[in-house]
């Protein structure tokens, strides 16, 4: 604990500053560079899950005006901020996790494995991680889990389109060897013409066989009526401001997350080299 008279300015970051503001803020305390990091895919039942890590250069604001979460953009605009994105960053790094992995580490601990490796796949250690919604440890660096990350922090909205526009590529691709699904069309996520087409047809292997659809069309049955995406969240738990924990971070002049040494899922170190 540093004596009172050595602590920093408490720092207060509101979401009408705009999503450059809390990238802005960790890197004048000291805290950069900042890498924010986001998956694609963790609700489909078929194709890989794909994590992206993406560090902004912090003068990019201008060229990156109107970056947000990827799916309130369209696929031309995502394309084009992926092309922008690509060559602007500071640093990036893109993992890709198959459906058998996704299936035998389950969904959520693929997801967290997926966001660890993307961050070892940085060329240089961040000083801080932003992650989409909920905490992640393991990164070896301070982390902080920003309510609707992708739309307030623009570094977690690059790696959001990094991740979406990947795994959309590798989606249509898959489409032209399994075209009886229509991966071109729903990229794999659960809607009514996929189950149908599993059940038709059966699944696939590239489809995850720990979803209840997958399970229920590969037994010839009718899947169970769709759930609740898992991007949902509760608008009365969030508020006007991400001065939670970061506040307190910052009024000490350090931050501790129960960091744990970054693994790898398949004993490498980093992610896949975009």
């Amino acid at each position: 604990m540093l004596p009172p008279e050595l602590r920093p300015a408490r720092a207060v970051v509101r979401r009408s500053a705009g999503n450059w503001t809390l990238q802005s803020t960790l890197h004048r305390h000291g805290l950069g560079p900042v890498a924010g990091v986001d998956e694609a895919g963790r609700g489909a039942c078929a194709g890989p899950l794909v994590v992206a890590a993406c560090v902004l250069r912090p003068g990019d604001a201008k060229r990156l005006e109107g970056l947000t979460d990827s799916k309130l953009l369209t696929a031309a605009a995502r394309e084009e901020y992926y092309t922008l994105i690509r060559r602007r960053a500071e640093d990036l790094s893109i993992v890709v996790i198959p459906p058998e992995e996704v299936d035998r580490r389950g969904v959520h601990v693929a997801n967290v494995e997926g966001m660890r490796r993307a961050v070892a796949g940085l060329a240089t250690v961040p000083g801080y991680v932003l992650t989409d919604g909920f905490a992640v440890r393991g990164f070896g660096t301070p982390a902080l889990a920003v309510p609707k990350g992708d739309q307030v922090a623009a570094c977690v909205a690059a790696a959001s389109v990094l991740a979406k526009v990947t795994r959309d590529r590798i989606m249509v691709a898959l489409d032209a060897e399994f075209p009886q699904y229509g991966f071109a069309e729903h990229k794999g996520y659960c809607t009514p013409v996929h189950d149908e087409a599993m059940l038709a047809h059966g699944p696939s292997r590239v489809h995850r066989y720990s979803f209840v659809n997958v399970r229920a069309a590969r037994d010839g049955v009718r899947p169970p009526a769709a759930v609740l995406d898992e991007d949902a969240f509760d608008e009365d738990l969030m508020d006007d401001t991400i001065e939670t924990g970061l506040g307190e971070d910052l009024a000490e002049g350090l931050v501790h997350n129960g960091a744990l040494a970054v693994g790898t899922s398949e004993g490498s170190r980093g992610g896949v080299a975009p």
